[in-house]
């Protein structure tokens, strides 16, 4: 399950890097076996998806986890594919390299800041964020109801963004259309889609809803997108 070198040598905007849970790879946390009583959990993704520059029970799935279990869905400790730094195609070469088998009961995928930050072409967004929806799918045993999309959070509005010396309208463009393009690809495939990214911008308005590094969303925005994200999720186990 080792990722190549190239795929370790990638970092994010601020060019930094978290991807282990109490020392082990985020990818190695797949090993954990769930419990017969409660859902297996799978989220795919990048920075936002580990929960870059906060506290791990702090993250989006984290929180979801516990979310789900108040509200009377069972759900294990999530199990994580994602670095900060990962572009779609990215995530899809270590979603290949580590061959997992096992399947999930709940499957997110949150993929495409990083295209966008690159200039990466919405082109091979779309391609590359179809081919990833499908194994998100395939990872969910085929059950497109088990498999729940989240857009891109507005990286412009954040006070890293407006000091980042890029046009902040200009971002949020480029967002929208890849958000366009995943929000398309996700409905056409008949699958959920959350899309947070309105309530991303609040932090123009609310710095606490960013983490200390002024970038990543804090432990209180991810409480906003699991709100948001949760209702879908219950509604297709109860």
């Amino acid at each position: 399950m080792k990722l190549t070198a190239a795929l370790i040598l990638v970092f994010f905007i601020l060019g930094c890097e978290k991807g282990t849970i109490n020392g082990m790879n985020k990818i190695d946390t797949l090993k954990i076996e769930t419990p017969a009583d409660q859902l297996s959990y799978l989220a795919l993704g990048d920075s936002y998806t580990i929960g870059e520059a906060v506290a791990q029970d702090q993250s989006f799935p984290y929180q979801l986890a516990v979310k789900l279990n108040t509200q009377g869905v069972k759900v294990a400790v999530p199990g994580i594919i994602a670095k900060t730094g990962w572009t779609t195609g990215e995530l899809q070469a270590a979603v290949q390299s580590a061959s997992i088998t096992r399947k999930f009961d709940v499957v997110t995928l949150l993929i495409g800041v990083n295209n966008q930050y690159r200039g990466n072409s919405i082109e091979l967004y779309r391609t590359e964020f179809r081919s990833l929806l499908q194994t998100a799918i395939a990872f969910a045993s085929g059950n497109k109801a088990h498999v729940f999309v989240v857009s891109i959070p507005d990286w412009g509005v954040t006070p890293f963004g407006k000091g980042s010396g890029k046009e902040v309208k200009s971002i949020s463009k480029e967002i929208d259309a890849f958000n366009a393009v995943n929000k398309e690809e996700t409905l056409q495939a008949g699958v959920s889609y959350t899309d947070i990214t309105p309530e991303s911008r609040d932090v123009a308005n609310d710095v606490s809803l960013a983490a200390a590094d002024g970038l990543h969303p804090s432990g209180k925005m991810y409480q906003e997108w699991v709100t948001l994200l949760a209702p879908a999720i219950v509604k297709a186990f109860k």
